[in-house]
């Protein structure tokens, strides 16, 4: 069996899914108010090269005029032609809008009653270009930047400027006004984005849609979904979910024993149960590839984003069709190039076996092992990558060794991010010589190191604070302990009793609220305007 198989609930299918790299959806695209000038304008920019290399093809590759020539036959990869995916709306709170670095670009997505849709809009106010992703929606469903009160509605076209006079010029319907809309459509329960906001791409959804999975929406499947943010970067997340030979190794011990594959030769085995993974690629171009492995199912890769499959075996051909729907349930994956060092990965694992455990498991009982899996090589890719990068794009060829056919998928894709972009990421915000980045909110906001640790008065009262805590807490105990020793003695009466629990209740419960007060106080609080 494929490792990839883990990561789902064990099922036993016996007929693989039908391969499918997009479909039409039933979403339009709208209209959108014209961009402001400086959004109209922007080029694309020139990115950085990525922490890591592409691959030499495993084939004897052609003399450089005829590799050169051939590249330029096929053509580079347009990254802002392509759609990217924001976040499932099932983690999307239509009462608040929600900020999203995609490609470095960044965006805040908001659910638009007016018209029941979720737009997309540049992350900043045309006023002074404060984060609207910090904004909330107003009584009248249009979204609102909180710095100065300016409303916006879902074409981006500012409605309200509070400093203007009412009987004034009408300054807001001015261009300079309006926030950057992007094309966007909810397809397979996600939200995309189409990353130009020129008026001439309104249309795109009538050109080109995203990569759609059928099975996602199909009403006998039920489907998980989950996102995350990865401290490395797109091409390592891609290249990382293409190899299932780390598998058994790297995530021992979270999905189970595999059993061993007979291996003519071998005489050797090692207790996590690893070995050779047969691949084919094929179809490999511009757009992607396909990858068969050895009668035991596919993956594709539909770039730049989406990486799809089963790891169950395919159905012989010639085989006669059962009239009931076999057993299936695929891995969908979806690598989004936040930054430079950054991506962030959302997954859908639709299935149409075990659909009653979803009615009694919650989502997030998903999650725990689910980001387990993530956690136990989030390290070995953060530094991988950071190797990579020290051998030098040039030498990365010389820095690895892939002799084995479980690497193909990762070579294919070197291969492609070589051939059609140049190992490079096509940003489109420049990402070099900008300031830091900015932190996650609880870092941003802390108190701690920025002011308690330097005040001795803040020190002094968090100490005691901490001791008054645990105080309280050592009370709860010794109540319950003096009602079970004094029973039948000193505490007689049921009212007796009943006082000296609440006593023990009283004690925990105030030590949790003192425990909540000093993490707000003296560590960090968020502050959501939303909700506000």
């Amino acid at each position: 069996m494929d490792p990839l198989s883990l990561l789902v609930p064990r099922a036993r299918p016996s007929l693989p899914l039908p391969l499918r790299a997009a479909a039409p959806a039933t979403s339009s695209a709208r209209a959108a108010a014209p961009a402001p000038r400086r959004w109209r304008q922007r080029a694309r920019l020139p990115s950085p090269v990525s922490a890591v290399a592409a691959e030499a093809p495993s084939a004897p590759s052609p003399s450089g005029g005829e590799e050169k020539e051939k590249e330029k036959e096929e053509g580079q990869f347009d990254w802002l032609d392509q759609w990217y995916p924001l976040a499932p709306v099932c983690d999307l709170d239509p009462g608040a809008p929600h900020g999203k670095t995609v490609l470095g670009l960044r965006v805040v997505a908001w659910y638009d009653r007016a018209v029941d849709e979720w737009r997309v809009f540049d992350d900043a106010c045309p006023h002074r270009l404060a984060p609207l992703s910090e904004g909330r929606i107003d009584d009248k469903g249009r979204l609102q930047c909180v710095y100065h009160g300016w409303c916006f509605d879902g074409r981006g076209s500012c409605q309200f400027i509070p400093q203007a006079p009412a009987l004034g010029p009408p300054v807001h319907k001015n261009s300079k006004a309006c926030v950057a809309s992007y094309p966007s459509v909810v397809q397979n329960n996600i939200l995309w984005f189409y990353p130009r906001a020129d008026e001439e791409h309104q249309d795109i959804l009538q050109r080109k849609r995203p990569p759609f999975i059928p099975e996602i929406d199909d009403p006998s499947f039920v489907t998980v979904y989950g996102v995350r943010d990865l401290p490395y970067g797109y091409d390592v997340l891609v290249e990382n979910l293409m190899d299932p030979a780390h598998v058994p190794y790297a995530h021992k011990g979270l999905m189970g024993k595999l059993r061993k594959k007979e291996d003519p030769g071998r005489v050797e085995f090692d207790v996590e149960g690893g070995g050779p993974v047969k691949m084919k690629i094929a179809e490999a171009d511009i757009a992607g590839f396909l990858s068969e492995q050895d009668n035991s199912g596919y993956f594709r890769y539909v770039a730049p984003c989406t990486f799809y499959g089963s790891p169950l075996p395919k159905e012989e051909k010639g085989q006669k069709k059962k009239k009931k729907k076999p057993p299936q349930f695929m891995l969908v994956f979806m690598c989004v190039p936040v930054s430079p060092g950054k991506s962030r990965v959302i997954w859908a694992f639709p299935r149409n076996v075990g659909v009653w455990l979803d009615k009694v498991i919650p989502r997030w009982y998903y999650h725990i092992g689910q980001n387990a899996i993530l956690d136990s090589d989030i390290y070995l890719l953060h530094i991988e990558e950071r190797n990579f990068a020290a051998a030098g794009i040039e030498n990365w060829q010389k820095a690895v060794y892939v002799p084995t056919s479980s690497d193909n998928m990762v070579i294919a894709f070197r291969n492609w991010f070589r051939k059609h972009c140049k190992s490079q990421v096509g940003w489109a915000a420049p990402t070099v010589g900008q300031l830091p980045e900015t932190p996650t909110k609880d870092k941003l906001m802390e108190r701690y190191w920025s002011h308690v640790a330097q005040c001795r008065s803040c020190s002094a009262a968090l100490k005691g604070m901490k001791a008054l805590e645990v105080a309280l807490q050592i009370a709860s105990v010794a109540v319950v302990g003096f009602l079970a020793v004094a029973k039948g003695t000193l505490v007689t009466s049921v009212v007796q009793r009943a006082a000296v629990v609440s006593l023990a209740v009283l004690c925990f419960a105030a030590s949790r609220w003192l425990a909540s007060f000093i993490e707000k106080n003296f560590y960090f609080q968020d502050y959501v305007h939303a909700y506000k």
